[in-house]
């Protein structure tokens, strides 16, 4: 049996836990590894090694810090199918979808490339008589991440890369569901040239988490996730005085209306909904269909479920590879019922599903579920598997309405062919990030990602430019220079310009 160890200042280390955690591939069902669990011991020599690395990465030349970004972007880009395979292994997602997430975050690492351009500071001459003052920032500290099972490889990479990049030193505590990947972005890193303790993988539990929340030597903390964890680690971290982004959970609706072209709508929609086995917070969990245009789009969509090739993530041609876990498919298949018994038509039935030679595997079909009222379990909960919904609704006020009293604010989309109802809906929706015509509003990396209300606690949003603020705080200094023959200026009155 393979043992997975952590990764700590510069190396692979077994640590002093006991403890293990099996890792499983979702396809199979079959225990792939054991996961050594840290110690507090772990965390505390984890936290002392980044704490002293940050000391000396701050004060490194941006150029020498690009130089070593450039080439970690380099063995990443070179060694895309070795971490698309570890991730299809732990995840089940099928390669290509492997593949996509790994190009996401490669654009973030070249996005960090930039940062002497990104952290480049502000200068005035002459604010009064000799006296200037100018602006720049600087990093916090040490950093530490804490990262879901949906994206192993590129929501790590939405962090670790613009934490070093802005000269801090960074913690990974990775998913126990997915670490192998983790495992091989520290051997990257540590392969471009960075120096131990900068980066490093700390694989736990809960007492881990509750470890680097309140550990007094971690500045920041970085979590994507669930919404009540991300409540949790706002709330405990920032009562220890630490600076956090806590990214949290979605109900991501799209909303059609009669006007937009329904086959390019289901088919955004399928792929919106199934791709990943449903498990992206950024996934269309809800279509909002509009007036007379619900019964065709239906139709539509469950011509596009019952079509989806649902294999092992290693095969060519699968679409869509099994869910995380059998507890997730408990819990899947679980909601399915509540909104059948609740009265929901079952249009496409996912629960039943069998992938020969894989019996044993956590696998949920597509599954389109119509005439969902609001107050079933099926709308309420963030499923995070292959289920749409669907909510029909008589006009795109209606539709508004509908998203903005969802307590999610993560992503939506609208389907339509007019400028002015797409218009109407991009300012009147509280979500954070929108797609018009594009069911998977994910900005590129020169913005920065983030939802609202229940989907984000903190005030930055991650990556891109809201990314560099989060991990650097401001200095401004006033500086004069006086001659010695001149007189002093001082004033016991509050200094005027």
């Amino acid at each position: 049996m393979t043992v997975i160890n952590h990764f700590i200042s510069g190396s692979e280390a077994a640590g002093s836990g006991t403890d293990t955690k099996p890792v499983y591939n979702p396809a199979t069902g079959a225990v792939t590894a054991e996961l050594r669990l840290a110690s507090q011991a772990d965390l505390d020599a984890t936290v002392a090694a980044a704490k002293a690395a940050a000391l000396t990465w701050g004060d490194i030349s941006l150029a020498k810090r690009t130089a070593v970004l450039f080439k970690f972007r380099e063995l990443v880009a070179s060694h895309v199918d070795e971490l698309a395979q570890l991730i299809t292994a732990e995840h089940g997602k099928v390669l290509s979808d492997a593949k996509g997430e790994i190009g996401r975050g490669l654009e973030v690492i070249e996005f960090a490339c930039g940062i002497p351009q990104l952290l480049k500071g502000e200068y005035s001459d002459q604010v009064s008589t000799g006296i200037d003052v100018f602006s720049f920032r600087e990093p916090i500290g040490v950093v530490a991440g804490i990262t879901p099972f949906n994206f192993p490889v590129m929501v790590p990479l939405w962090m670790a890369p613009m934490a070093i990049a802005t000269g801090n030193a960074f913690i990974l505590k990775p998913s126990h569901r997915v670490p192998s990947a983790a495992m091989l972005l520290a051997d990257l890193f540590k392969q471009a040239g960075l120096p131990d303790g900068v980066f490093q993988v700390l694989h736990g539990d809960r007492e881990v988490v509750s470890g680097l929340l309140t550990h007094p030597d971690v500045d920041g903390i970085s979590f994507v996730g669930s919404t009540p964890v991300a409540k949790h680690i706002n709330e405990v971290a920032t009562a220890h005085g630490k600076r956090v982004q806590a990214l949290g959970g979605a109900k991501n609706h799209a909303i059609v209306l009669p006007d937009a072209d329904l086959d390019n709508a289901a088919d955004h929609l399928a792929a919106a909904a199934f791709g990943s086995a449903g498990q992206r917070c950024m996934a269309i969990s809800v279509a909002v269909a509009v007036g007379d245009a619900a019964d065709l789009l239906v139709k539509k969509v469950e011509e596009r479920a019952v079509a989806v090739r649902v294999k092992n993530g290693t095969e060519p041609d699968a679409d869509m590879g099994p869910v995380i876990s059998g507890d997730s498919k408990k819990f899947i298949v679980k909601t399915i019922n509540e909104a059948e018994a609740a009265g929901a038509a079952m249009v496409v039935d996912g629960r039943d599903l069998v992938v020969p030679g894989h019996e044993e595997g956590f696998w949920v079909g597509p599954t389109v579920i119509d005439h969902v009222k609001t107050e079933m379990s099926a709308y309420t909960e963030e499923i995070f598997g292959p289920v749409l919904v669907v909510v029909r609704v008589q006009d795109l006020e209606e539709g508004i309405r509908l998203i903005n009293s969802n307590p999610y604010g993560n992503g939506t989309a609208i389907f339509t062919s007019s400028g002015a109802a797409a218009r109407k809906f991009q300012r009147s929706v509280d979500v954070g990030m929108i797609g018009i015509n594009v069911p998977l509003p994910v900005p590129v990396a020169y913005y920065s990602f983030g939802g609202w209300k229940a989907s984000l606690f903190g005030d930055k949003h991650i990556y891109g430019p809201e990314g560099v603020s989060f991990y650097t705080r401001g200095k401004v200094i006033t500086s004069r220079w006086p001659e010695a023959s001149h007189a002093s200026g001082a004033s016991y009155n509050f200094p005027s310009n």
